[in-house]
């Protein structure tokens, strides 16, 4: 198949070149979206990352372009109107899991570093800082630590967790057998927030999650506690997180994700002024720490996204099974 990938860097490249089952790959650092979609004339499919758009304006020209199918190389599929594939009968496959412990360890390394604050001892250090002033964390061992959402990354998270020797609190609609086996507590999003020192979030963004974290929901969080955001911006209310920051009601804020981050995140706006007025109130508190959405980002994840991406399109091709399709 001719396959126009979208949102590319390097790394993509390395690893979709040397997993590749013998598809021609065009590679295009631009993100796919309605300025965008008409680099897809001409091929069979597309392949897109989470910060691409495939809603119903931009499915309805893939459509008109010839692309037969849509392939996510991740697991989230919040940007895909799945719903208008349908009806154009583009079938929406996807990566559901690619080493899930890449994003439940970097959940924890942004835990680890907010709480013992390495970030700042080593930048102390290097300028012959030896002081301890202010440097002072918490135990993990006995904490409480809410996990909404236990899908793989929840489930790896809590593995985890549990040899920190924390308390878990859990909130699914589907509540986890092997969790519940291991001891794992599921309760009520209020019951699940209440005293935790720590919440995590590890779900999908839904029309049911979009901002599950606001002014209200703010309010049950312990008054300190810590918030970790390694599944989707957009669960997310931004200002409302800022004010309870201001306000000391939350007292830790560590992200991976951000609701707008498709304007700025894989790319260096080192020398510019950036624009967005959240990001740069988030960026000035002490106690906020964000990466840019590299949770994901080690070798074993990358292997297996390029993998698996082909594996779908190899089925599709040979008219097999699509496992991986979003329905």
């Amino acid at each position: 198949m001719k396959i126009a990938t979208f949102s590319t860097q390097h790394y993509d490249q390395e690893y979709l070149n040397q997993f590749n089952t013998g598809h021609e790959i065009t590679y295009f650092k631009v993100p796919l979206n309605e300025q965008t979609v008409v680099l897809t004339k001409g091929f069979d499919a597309v392949c897109i990352f989470v910060n691409d758009l495939a809603n119903e304006d931009v499915l309805k020209v893939l459509a008109e372009n010839g692309i037969k199918l849509v392939v996510l190389r991740c697991a989230g599929f919040n940007n895909v109107d799945i719903e208008a594939a349908n009806q154009l009968e583009i079938p929406v496959v996807r990566v559901p899991a690619y080493s899930p412990e890449a994003v439940a360890e970097h959940a924890i390394a942004l835990i680890l570093t907010l709480n013992r604050k390495t970030h700042k001892a080593y930048n102390r250090i290097r300028e012959g800082n030896f002081s301890l002033e202010k440097l002072m964390g918490f135990n993990l061992h006995n904490r409480k630590v809410a996990v909404i959402g236990t899908g793989a990354i929840g489930k790896a998270f809590c593995r985890i967790l549990k040899g920190f020797g924390c308390k878990i609190a859990a909130y699914d609609i589907y509540p986890d057998p092997a969790l519940l086996e291991a001891g794992i507590i599921y309760g009520t999003l209020e019951k699940t927030l209440a005293d935790a020192d720590i919440v995590s979030l590890h779900c999908p963004l839904t029309e049911t999650t979009h901002h599950l974290i606001n002014e209200n929901s703010l309010k049950l969080f312990k008054h300190g506690a810590m918030l970790i955001n390694t599944s989707r911006g957009g669960l997310i209310h931004t200002a409302d997180v800022i004010e309870a920051l201001k306000t000391g009601q939350l007292g830790y804020l560590g992200l991976d994700v951000y609701e707008q981050e498709g304007n700025l995140f894989f790319r260096d706006f080192s020398e510019d002024i950036i624009q967005d007025d959240l990001i740069a109130r988030l960026i000035s508190f002490p106690n906020v720490l964000i990466t840019s959405h590299q949770g994901f980002f080690t070798k074993e994840a990358m292997e297996q996204i390029a993998v698996t991406s082909f594996l779908n399109i190899d089925a599709f091709v040979n008219g097999e099974e699509l496992v991986n399709q979003i329905r």
